[in-house]
């Protein structure tokens, strides 16, 4: 080992310059107005999505379909069952099943009225036969049965309002005789493409026996179950809370919907 002057020389060593490290830049926060707008953006797309194209809410407000709905009871109707209608037009896109008889379905009036959709069941399909003999129904020359049919007599038959039904009868029927009541007409044919819709409450419904077949791209759902239910028509206070109809939450409102 080397000595110097009998001390020892320490080499000391430069450490070559670091260089200089590059700084990630910070990211930039999003300022929580524009999250809350994105996410209420967010929201609003889907819910016009799932109402327009999946499902949509109803509420009953007559008593055509007793006893099967009832007035103040709350509908999920099924839109994707049957396609959904592009809005503003008459172009239906293709659904899972077909509408079927006795379906209870949520559709677009044709005729001039203040309510936007109407709920009925499907009775007669294109090119079914229907009569109606002493307010028993024949589809097809077959008794129909119809074990949800009730019946409130408080509508004024209005004969004139039948007229319509001339142009579909079977040819068998004398037209120049033809004398239609509420519950006595037919036969007549549902043309192509169309749908014979009617009220459980058969003596208390406005339906196709008036107003006549119901072009099938006016249908905008199957009913699909009751949510929610109360007595409308009670005097309580808050009815929506008090008279809630337990027993209806969860019922199907359509068979095989």
């Amino acid at each position: 080992m080397a000595r110097n002057g009998g001390k020892r020389r320490e080499h000391k060593t430069r450490s070559a310059p670091r260089e200089p490290e590059a700084e990630e830049p910070e990211e930039r926060k999003a300022h929580p107005a524009s999250e809350w707008l994105k996410s209420i953006l967010v929201a609003v797309v889907l819910f016009l999505f799932i109402r327009t194209f999946l499902l949509q809410t109803f509420v009953i407000i007559s008593g055509s379909m007793e006893d099967d709905l009832l007035i103040g009871d709350f509908l999920i109707a099924n839109r994707l069952a049957i396609g959904s209608r592009i809005p503003g037009t008459s172009v239906r896109i293709p659904g899972y099943s077909q509408p079927r008889r006795g379906d209870v379905m949520v559709f677009e009036p044709h005729h001039e009225d203040e309510i936007k959709h109407l709920v009925k069941r499907l009775i007669g399909l294109p090119g079914d036969t229907l009569e109606m003999r002493e307010g028993t129904m024949v589809v097809n020359g077959a008794i129909l049965s119809e074990p949800y049919l009730s019946y409130t007599p408080s509508m004024v038959e209005r004969r004139r309002e039948f007229e319509w039904q001339r142009q579909y009868l079977v040819d068998e029927v004398d037209r120049a005789t033809y004398d239609p009541s509420l519950g006595t007409w037919g036969p007549l044919v549902v043309p192509p493409d169309h749908f014979f819709m009617m009220g459980d409450n058969r003596d208390n419904s406005l339906d196709s026996r008036f107003w006549g077949p119901l072009a099938s791209w006016r249908l905008e759902a199957r009913v699909a179950f009751i949510y929610y239910s109360y007595d409308r028509e009670s005097y309580r206070p808050f009815p929506f809370l008090r008279e809630v109809r337990w027993s209806r939450i969860g019922r199907f409102g359509s068979p095989g919907a």
